[in-house]
């Protein structure tokens, strides 16, 4: 599986930006996606994960009602809404991506396969 993130950019704190996440290579039907995020000086913590065939979602709390994670089955991508951006969301933004064979939500680095590279968000006045 491959993964192509694009969509970051700069942003004024209470702006909006949309992160896309183009995937080609394998079948992936069954799979998690999520997306990630590293600020400077940071470990990379989760965000957001959807699952491509059922299409819950689940989301970190410090972005739970801001952020929406969606798919587009045809185009084989997942998206993140980003809204009420504040200087705390800054960081590069990475989409990545898990077979199935976990229980309960992935949240964590190690439980991902493959990783997209990533995009950079930067919320400043």
């Amino acid at each position: 599986v491959q993964l192509q993130a694009s969509g970051g950019g700069f942003v004024q704190p209470g702006g909006s930006l949309r992160l896309s996440c183009a995937a080609s290579g394998s079948t992936f039907s069954a799979y998690t996606l999520g997306w990630f995020r590293q600020a400077p000086g940071k470990e990379r913590e989760f965000v957001a994960a959807i699952r491509w065939i059922a299409g819950d979602t689940y989301y970190a709390d410090s972005v739970k009602g801001r952020f929406t994670i969606s798919r587009d089955n045809a185009k084989r991508a997942i998206y993140l809404q980003m809204n009420s951006l504040n200087p705390e969301d800054t960081a590069v933004y990475y989409c990545a991506s898990r077979s199935p064979g976990i229980a309960g939500w992935p949240t964590r680095v190690g439980h991902y396969q493959y990783w997209g590279q990533g995009t950079l968000v930067t919320v400043s006045s």
